[in-house]
């Protein structure tokens, strides 16, 4: 098979996978040339738009009331996405087999843990773009990373992320800054 044709039948396959997820899930919206070499699964109304041309492998998975947003250009590995506000990442972002959850699920105190939750409970997540986000790592929610940064494997992020930084560990500290 000539390499012209076969990059006709792979746009053509990537083309139908695209229509099969907008029929499955009306609140998917995918913008042009998005590859799904993986699965994508919505739960709860969740709300997902993403960008141009992002690549999506694996098992993607997204859920709550929330919506979420990615830009163009980027990576989804095996990423989980829970979010009850909003989750909104950048363009050209790489987020490896990781979690961002904008929401604790429950109440904190002990008294108030089976009650539902509150607003409280919940913030979104800002992910800038350029950012890479590494395998097994979780943001939480009301976190910022700014552009340009890298979030280490298996890092737990609890607060903002300046630009042009790498960050490690829990809790998470600055192990590089790209402008030094």
């Amino acid at each position: 098979m000539s390499g012209i044709r076969r990059g006709l039948v792979v746009r053509t396959v990537f083309a139908v996978k695209r229509g099969w997820y907008r029929l499955r899930y009306p609140r998917l919206r995918l913008g042009a040339g998005v590859e799904i070499r993986g699965r994508i699964r919505l739960r709860r109304g969740v709300r997902v738009s993403i960008g141009a041309h992002t690549r999506v492998n694996k098992l993607v998975r997204f859920a709550g009331p929330g919506e979420v947003r990615v830009g163009a250009d980027c990576l989804l590995n095996a990423t989980w996405i829970g979010t009850w506000t909003s989750v909104t990442i950048g363009d050209r972002c790489l987020l490896s087999d990781c979690e961002l959850l904008d929401n604790d699920f429950h109440n904190l105190a002990p008294d108030r843990r089976h009650d539902p939750p509150t607003a409280a409970t919940r913030a979104p997540i800002t992910v800038e773009d350029n950012v890479w986000i590494g395998a097994h790592a979780l943001v939480m929610k009301g976190v910022r990373i700014g552009r340009d940064s890298v979030v280490g494997a298996a890092t737990v992020v609890r607060a903002d992320v300046p630009p042009g930084v790498v960050v490690i560990g829990n809790p998470q500290q600055i192990a590089k800054k790209f402008n030094d």
